[in-house]
C-alpha cells in the first residue's frame, strides 16, 4: 500500500488529491489528510509543518518521497499519468520539476493560515 500524506485544507491540494482518488485503482493507496489529523506522521518522525509544506508519499517498500518526487510515485500507478511520470522522471526535467515545486510549495505555505499555525506550533514545541 502506498501512503499519501496530503494537506486537505489547501483548496488546490485537496482538489488534486480528490481527482487522484477518483481515478486510482482500488487498494493501491492510503490517503491521509494530515491537516486534519497529523497523528499518522508521528510514527515516521515527520512534523505536521513539513508535511503541510511538501507532499509526502511512503511507497510499498517503506521508502519516503517528498515534493515533486512524491508525485512521481503516485503518477506511476495511474493510467495515462504513467507517461508524465516517465517524462518528469528524466534527470534534467526532474531537476526543474523539483525546483518549481519547491518554490510553489514555499509560496503556498507562507500564505495559508493553517500552515503558519503548524509552523508556529513546531517552533514553540522546540523551545519547551
Amino acid at each position: 500500500m502506498i501512503e499519501v500524506f496530503f494537506d486537505g485544507k489547501c483548496g488546490l491540494c485537496s482538489k488534486e488529491i480528490s481527482y487522484y482518488q477518483r481515478i486510482a485503482p482500488t487498494g493501491i493507496f492510503s490517503w491521509m489528510d494530515i491537516a486534519t489529523d497529523p497523528h499518522p506522521l508521528a510514527a515516521y518522525d515527520i512534523t505536521q509543518a513539513d508535511a503541510l509544506r511538501h507532499l509526502h508519499v511512503r511507497d510499498c517498500k517503506g521508502q519516503f518521497h517528498k515534493g515533486a518526487v512524491a508525485f512521481l510515485v503516485i503518477w506511476e500507478q495511474l493510467r495515462y499519468w504513467k507517461i508524465l511520470a516517465v517524462i518528469v522522471g528524466l534527470p534534467f526535467v526532474r531537476h526543474i520539476a523539483i525546483a518549481v515545486y519547491n518554490r510553489f510549495a514555499d509560496y503556498r505555505f507562507t500564505r495559508l493560515d493553517h500552515c503558519q499555525i503548524a509552523q508556529n506550533n513546531m517552533k514553540q514545541s522546540k523551545t519547551l
